[in-house]
């Protein structure tokens, strides 16, 4: 693992302390005692948003390997940026956790016969491509679990020192995720970025902005119209499916299938959808402006 790599590690893993630390015992509990929101999820996640990914890879003007990489991000489930999103918009964490955790296991059988349905379809062929299964678990484990049960535990055993760490902590982890962003555009290609030209971003882009518009708008309609969600599931499941795990694409396309530009529509995706899922869930709860304001006005008191 190159040094890069080992970074990007370490602030997701704080980010997902972070995130524990404003939850407790009772919030997961109530996720699985209510499971609506989170079977709902799953449901999103495992067959719409392949779905919708596959219908705009068919009808895009793209090279084959883009429409590939749209395949590749459709399978991937929401990660960490999205559990600091719905941290950040003080909607259901638990949920949101619950979803990722769950999504990375069943995603080690069904990322590979959703890719090669891809395959098939666009190149006629298929491949033998097998997640690494020990290093998913462990990244599952270091990267989300044990930070999560630590802040969890913080909270627990000193709830005032985590109360009182909350607003800090958005800011944060707010610069950290910019870090990291960063990281994934400025490093070269050997140190753990990835080469993308403008020219190839104005390509992507178009489809990219449908995807994630349509995929907000189905985590939206399943939990308002269909599922009748109070408003932090409702914003909680768009999330989930308004942001991918980029990390899980760069490593399918560059490392798997061995083709870097299988890969850069994952990269196009991770550009903007932080932004958008922040839009949707200040659509969704208006009362958050209110508190956001207030969270940037702080600091300078």
């Amino acid at each position: 693992m190159n040094l890069v790599d080992l970074l990007i590690g370490g602030i997701l893993a704080f980010i997902m302390l972070s995130v524990g630390m404003s939850l407790n015992w009772k919030d997961f509990k109530d996720t699985f005692a209510n499971p609506k929101a989170y079977l709902g999820g799953l449901f999103l996640q495992i067959l719409v948003l392949p779905s919708i990914a596959f219908l705009i890879a068919t009808l895009a003007p793209l090279p084959l390997a883009f429409k590939l990489g749209i395949i590749v991000l459709s399978t991937c489930p929401g990660g960490t940026t999205s559990n600091f999103v719905t941290y950040l918009l003080n909607a259901n964490a638990a949920l949101s956790i619950c979803l990722t955790v769950t999504n990375s296991f069943i995603a080690l059988f069904s990322i590979p016969f959703i890719v090669n349905l891809g395959l098939q379809h666009f190149y006629g062929t298929s491949t033998d491509m097998v997640l690494p299964v020990w290093d998913t678990i462990q990244q599952i484990f270091l990267i989300i679990l044990v930070p999560v049960f630590l802040g969890v535990l913080i909270r627990r055993l000193r709830p005032v020192f985590a109360d009182r760490l909350q607003a800090p902590l958005k800011w944060i982890t707010l610069i950290f995720l910019a870090i990291l962003f960063l990281i994934k555009f400025l490093a070269s290609e050997g140190s753990g970025g990835t080469g993308i030209t403008m020219a190839e971003i104005q390509q992507i882009l178009p489809f990219s902005v449908l995807g994630n518009t349509l995929n907000l708008l189905a985590g939206f309609s399943l939990a308002y119209f269909i599922l009748r969600l109070k408003k932090n599931d409702q914003v909680t499941l768009g999330v989930e499916v308004g942001i991918q795990n980029t990390s899980l694409a760069f490593l399918i396309g560059g490392t798997l299938l061995g083709n870097e530009d299988v890969l850069k529509p994952a990269l196009v995706y991770a550009m903007f959808t932080f932004f958008t899922a922040i839009i949707y869930g200040l659509l969704v709860k208006p009362e958050e402006r209110r508190q956001l304001i207030q969270l940037i006005r702080k600091p300078k008191k």
